[in-house]
């Protein structure tokens, strides 16, 4: 396997020299932290055997969130919360992008284009759920901002997870709608596009292109939501290729694998600064959050969710079930190993010439 951290070291130089007027304070954050993450030239810590009393060390993890090595811990109990969640409902993903001439503009305003194709992409769905006859109330959605296409382009677009049903809390009732149909795509991407013409005049931006009169909205049954869920945690945390789908680096060339909408497997080759400048596009800025709760999924929402939890007959999900971490198991004796030190300076070693990338 070719580690990230090796080909960031390898091709950071001419990342700098070719795009270094493009590189934004977060990007030179996570190509620092992820350069030395769990390797020779990040802190240790010092763990003690509580059996055998065996000493031993382990180098800290960068913890960025765009790090593949970080973060599995996190990502495994993001989305085991989100599976509790589930009702014994249809669920159906609705996605809302931008057309391409105004990818620019989110690049250039990425905090405020962002937190509008979140918002937007709500609103219009929540008009959907109010005015829809038969549910004609207040929808609920887990959303989550992807950046990225397939190939690793930039391609901002929101994944929302919808239940097929509405609530209105007045009157304690559940409205929910039968089958593989929840909104009209076609409708869902005119509000859409209306609200964001709306909002770009609202917000002083303007582009010299001319934007297409059809934008693009998707709605699909995704059945029982565990599948939509699990595909969407994968790019939660741990940044948008797992260094496994690094295929392999030759004569400055850095190939990696990805699946086509089709399922077809295939790679694409690039240079190493590109590759590397590739993977920081889709670096958020600092503190954006890019999963958010809508409706009556909100997190603030907890009269809500316990009133569905009655309705559905279901019991409230534990909580802190996912907060403890695997211990460190001793080598010599099986037991577990506790932390006597952190963030203790390694010891430099000398790494032999012509070392292997993996």
């Amino acid at each position: 396997m070719i580690l990230l951290s090796k080909l960031i070291k390898l091709f950071s130089d001419e990342l700098y020299q070719q795009y270094g007027n493009l590189l934004l304070p977060g990007h030179e954050k996570a190509l620092q932290a992820m350069r030395t993450c769990r390797t020779q030239e990040s802190p240790v810590f010092l763990v003690r055997c509580s059996g055998c009393g065996t000493h031993a060390t382990f180098p800290h993890s960068c913890g960025h969130r765009n790090c593949p090595h970080c973060q599995h811990h996190d990502s495994q109990g993001w989305l085991e919360r989100q599976l509790e969640k589930l009702l014994p409902v249809e669920y159906f993903m609705v996605t809302f992008t931008v057309p391409a001439q105004l990818r620019s503009l989110l690049w250039h305003h990425q905090r405020t284009g962002y937190d509008l194709l979140l918002k937007l992409g709500w609103q219009t769905l929540q008009s959907f759920g109010l005015n829809d006859k038969r549910l004609q109330g207040l929808i609920g959605a887990l959303a989550v901002l992807h950046t990225h296409s397939r190939p690793l382009n930039f391609h901002p677009h929101v994944h929302f997870i919808v239940p097929a049903g509405a609530l209105n809390p007045i009157h304690r009732l559940w409205r929910s709608k039968k089958g593989k149909y929840l909104f009209c795509q076609d409708n869902l991407a005119k509000v859409f596009r209306a609200k964001w013409l709306q909002a770009m005049k609202e917000q002083g931006f303007k582009v010299k292109a001319t934007l297409p009169e059809d934008w693009v909205a998707h709605c699909k049954h995704v059945g029982a939501g565990e599948k939509a869920l699990t595909y969407l945690g994968k790019y939660l945390y741990r940044g948008v290729l797992q260094e496994k789908d690094i295929v392999s680096c030759s004569d400055g060339m850095v190939t990696f694998r990805y699946t086509e909408n089709t399922g077809e497997v295939t790679t694409r080759t690039l240079p190493g600064a590109d590759f590397l400048w590739l993977l920081l596009q889709h670096v958020l800025p600092r503190g954006f959050r890019r999963t958010r709760t809508y409706g009556f999924l909100h997190s603030n929402c907890k009269k809500l969710i316990a009133l569905l939890q009655y309705l559905f007959r279901r019991r409230p999900a534990p909580q802190g079930k996912n907060s403890e971490r695997p211990p460190i198991v001793c080598k010599s004796c099986g037991r577990p190993m506790y932390v006597i030190a952190t963030r203790l300076t390694p010891i430099p070693t000398i790494q032999p010439e012509g070392a292997p990338l993996g």
